[in-house]
């Protein structure tokens, strides 16, 4: 489904062009929101569907559970494109993510994670590390 990266400019009013391979799955809804690492992603209605009924079933009364609805539900805004294939995004989401001109866009299989690209190089330094310390892969094979 989303798989690659791609590199794309924030336009003046803050739209984003979204590949055509991506477009289909996105359409007719999908919701952007804050990200874990100080990135934004981008879920297809059925990815954000299950994402909101397992933080619905948390408990309001566990703090990380508290906190992770804030940071996904509050930054939430339903995905419109326009004829050419553009998102808004909104300034307080570019501003979590410090996105100012250049966005890099990587597919990661049910949904889509949109980056600064310096913070998305320095997070793929990171990756060998903790790759090697997830003993969970080893049950993978891989």
């Amino acid at each position: 489904m989303f798989w690659g990266e791609y590199s794309h400019q924030l336009d003046e009013k803050g739209r984003l062009i979204i590949p055509i391979r991506y477009r289909s799955y996105l359409m007719p809804q999908a919701v952007l929101t804050r990200g874990l690492d100080h990135n934004l992603v981008i879920y297809p209605h059925e990815a954000w569907r299950t994402l909101s009924e397992n933080l619905n079933q948390m408990p309001i009364t566990h703090p990380p559970a508290r906190a992770l609805r804030r940071l996904l539900f509050s930054g939430a805004v339903e995905l419109a494109l326009d004829r050419q294939g553009r998102m808004l995004i909104p300034g307080y989401l570019r501003d979590y993510a410090s996105l100012n001109t250049e966005v890099l866009m990587a597919g990661m299989e049910t949904y889509v994670e949109l980056w600064e690209p310096s913070r998305w190089q320095a997070t793929l330094k990171d990756v060998s590390q903790s790759l090697a310390e997830a003993k969970e892969l080893l049950k993978l094979s891989i």
